[in-house]
């Protein structure tokens, strides 16, 4: 979308101030770019498991190995990442989708209804394509987000062809 002079920049500047795109020109561009749809996890001192969908997820490095996850200063699982400093990332398979919307709603409790086990100290989703174990290195202010960099202390890939989400949809890769 562009603005009155076809300028995609929202003239009266963000919620921070600064100038930048508006945010429906912002949502459809990235709609482009394809996501592995993931599930991050972790418990809490009651030991309930917490998960969330998340989208904005990337290795950062190969030495040490870490990587980032960004997620909404208000998500009920970045408090928990708060106290914990654990947390599990895990990569859905084709035929999750089901889990993948399931997390991303609001609220808690959202893998009671999700087959997990756990996997040293974390909630482990079964048949995943792929698992990350994680220490919390370091939380950024990222806009309306919070980037988690974490340190791989663990980490296994399966053969199940992960889950994409691409175009505000779900795709499985062939």
């Amino acid at each position: 979308m562009r603005g009155a002079n076809g300028d995609p920049r929202n003239g009266n500047g963000n919620a921070n101030g600064s100038a930048g795109v508006n945010f429906e020109s912002f949502a459809e561009t990235f709609s482009q770019v394809p996501q592995a749809v993931t599930v991050v996890t972790t418990k809490n001192g009651d030991n309930s498991a917490h998960g969330t969908t998340v989208s904005a997820i990337c290795s950062l490095s190969a030495d040490p190995p870490l990587l980032l996850v960004a997620l909404d200063r208000g998500s009920d699982l970045l408090k928990q990442l708060r106290k914990t400093r654990r947390f599990g990332v895990n990569l859905l398979a084709a035929d999750q989708q089901d889990v993948g919307l399931t997390c991303a709603k609001k609220g808690e409790n959202k893998l009671e209804a999700v087959s997990w086990e756990d996997d040293g100290g974390l909630p482990r989703i079964k048949d995943a394509a792929a698992w990350l174990e994680c220490d919390v290195q370091k939380l950024m202010p990222g806009g309306d987000h919070v980037i988690v960099v974490g340190l791989v202390i663990a980490c296994e890939a399966s053969q199940n062809v992960p889950l994409v989400y691409h175009r505000r949809q779900f795709l499985q890769l062939t």
